[in-house]
């Protein structure tokens, strides 16, 4: 007859049970991971076989039974820790989403609005055209995988232990969530530049033909313009979004760094 002590059954919980609560964290905020189209079965699903991959290389769990108030505070920090890992890449796609908020403004296509099922909400048509870009970009250059990486080091950057996390964490996520402003100004300086000489253009024009009708001729070509210069900076637009997911999973790493003192 096999039989377990209450030692070892909370040594085999505590094994598994703080790794998948991070883990977890993870695929419900990071890119990719959280799509909402994605059945929350198959997200968690596919948080356990992580977890069960994941298990035999990390670092010693701390001797805490998880049914005490402090393995459920552990507990609660692994899920926050998850997070923050999920949101400082996603500000890398957030960034990238505020370009086009920008360009379609200057196209004056900013009424124009798509239904986004991975932020559940109306999207500009532009926004939702570079953010598909940039996640098959992701996707191309393997950025899960880079991402499923980040988070194995996680745990050997900051190990499970009941210590508190530290603020610096938090001082680092927001250090570079300034990037989400800075990051999408860039992406779309090209095309804001190329739009603003077109709008001073058709200022001079209609200093010089008032008999003109600007509205009716302005429209058509902001929107052209916009377009071909669209084109021609889309071969260039994944150099720079290389980068910036580079920045992004540097980010996560100093995150953790911070966190953990």
């Amino acid at each position: 007859m096999i039989t377990f002590t209450g030692a070892q059954l909370d040594a085999w919980l505590v094994a598994f049970m703080f790794p998948l609560a991070r883990i977890l964290g993870l695929l419900a905020s990071a890119p990719v991971f959280n799509n909402a189209a994605q059945p929350a079965r198959i997200r968690l699903v596919t948080g356990l076989v992580i977890t069960i991959a994941l298990a035999p290389v990390l670092p010693p769990m701390p001797a805490i039974p998880p049914g005490s108030w402090i393995g459920l505070v552990v507990l609660a920090q692994q899920v926050m820790i998850g997070l923050l890992l999920g949101f400082t890449l996603r500000i890398a796609f957030v960034a990238v989403d505020i370009a086009g908020e920008l360009i379609g403004l200057q196209m004056s296509l900013s009424f124009a609005v798509l239904y986004d099922p991975q932020n559940g909400g109306q999207t500009p048509v532009l926004s939702e055209f570079l953010g598909l870009f940039a996640t098959l970009l992701f996707l191309a250059l393997n950025g899960h995988l880079l991402t499923l990486s980040v988070l194995a080091e996680s745990f050997r950057l900051l190990p499970v232990s009941a210590q508190p996390f530290a603020a610096g964490g938090f001082a680092a996520f927001l250090a570079w969530s300034s990037t989400l402003f800075s990051a999408g100004v860039l992406l779309a300086l090209p095309l804001i530049a190329a739009l603003l000489i077109a709008n001073l253009a058709m200022g001079v024009l209609a200093r010089v033909a008032p008999q003109l009708n600007i509205f009716a001729v302005g429209f058509p070509v902001t929107l052209m313009t916009g377009f071909v210069v669209l084109m021609f900076s889309i071969p260039y637009l994944g150099a720079a979004l290389e980068r910036l997911f580079d920045k992004a999973f540097h980010a996560m790493a100093a995150v953790m760094r911070a966190a953990g003192g």
